[in-house]
């Protein structure tokens, strides 16, 4: 009976000194380390440590399952690797420094629920691969320099919350299949270069507390499908280039009074009305 007790002792023991984060995400988070100036960070990395004691990152049940180095002194590109952070729910990047392309790995994330990169110097493209990552709740690319169209992958992100890619130098037309994402409540597209009208389709989504596509090329006039938007709170178009001029409505306090603006198909929100 001692033996057995001894062997299962030993089992154990054996199981938890082997017990570790994987050789891939240890190999994301220093090649992370390494592309962004991990040395000169505000709070850096003893690698000489268990990855659980590394600043900014959370390891449940030995996976990386979240990155928090907002305002770190991050400074360089983020690398390919990591995609490698499969089990990562929670990205925060914000700023930082960070230059350079997304890379398209990042659809590797499966799992991730907030994507966070505001305020640094991206550029390129939004990757289509973005798309891919259905569990997003939130995504907050804004205040970088990224460029082309919003991809229409986008679309595929169901149950997103807040989207907001604001002061980039994004172009093209608001794509139409923004109208899946039925759960959205933030939507800021402000200070980019995006033209074309308003879709209609914008009308579906019922969740919508705050519509901001100020400060872009837009043409048109806004479509009557807004007064759907019933909870509606934060409505702002103004500078770009509508055949109308259209009020800001900012109330973080309740619903925008959309109802008391009466319009149709052939009448829109105006400063005149």
């Amino acid at each position: 009976m001692k033996t057995y007790t001894l062997i299962i002792l030993c089992f154990f023991i054996t199981t938890f000194s082997f017990s570790e984060v994987a050789q891939s995400e240890k190999e994301a988070l220093l090649a992370l380390y390494n592309s962004t100036n991990g040395e000169k960070w505000n709070h850096t990395w003893n690698l000489n440590e268990p990855i659980e004691n590394w600043y900014g990152v959370t390891v449940q049940d030995n996976k990386v399952v979240e990155i928090n180095l907002h305002f770190n002194n991050l400074q360089g590109n983020l690398p390919q690797e990591i995609g490698n952070l499969v089990n990562l729910r929670k990205m925060n990047l914000g700023f930082n420094q960070l230059e350079g392309e997304l890379p398209a790995t990042i659809g590797n994330l499966k799992s991730l629920l907030s994507l966070e990169l505001f305020m640094n110097k991206f550029e390129g493209q939004i990757p289509s691969e973005i798309g891919d990552l259905k569990g997003l709740r939130v995504v907050k690319l804004y205040s970088n320099s990224f460029t082309g169209e919003i991809p229409a992958s986008i679309g595929n992100l169901k149950n997103l919350k807040e989207l907001m890619l604001g002061s980039n130098f994004l172009t093209g037309t608001i794509p139409v299949e923004l109208k899946e994402l039925n759960r959205l409540e933030i939507l800021s597209l402000i200070d980019n270069k995006l033209v074309g009208e308003i879709p209609s389709e914008i009308g579906q989504l019922t969740n919508l507390k705050e519509l901001v596509l100020a400060s872009n090329e837009l043409t048109g006039t806004v479509p009557y499908q807004v007064t759907n938007l019933s909870n509606l709170s934060t409505f702002m178009v103004s500078d770009n280039n509508f055949e109308r001029e259209y009020v800001s409505v900012v109330d973080g306090e309740g619903s925008m009074p959309i109802g008391a603006f009466e319009f149709d198909s052939k009448t829109v929100i105006t400063d005149n009305d």
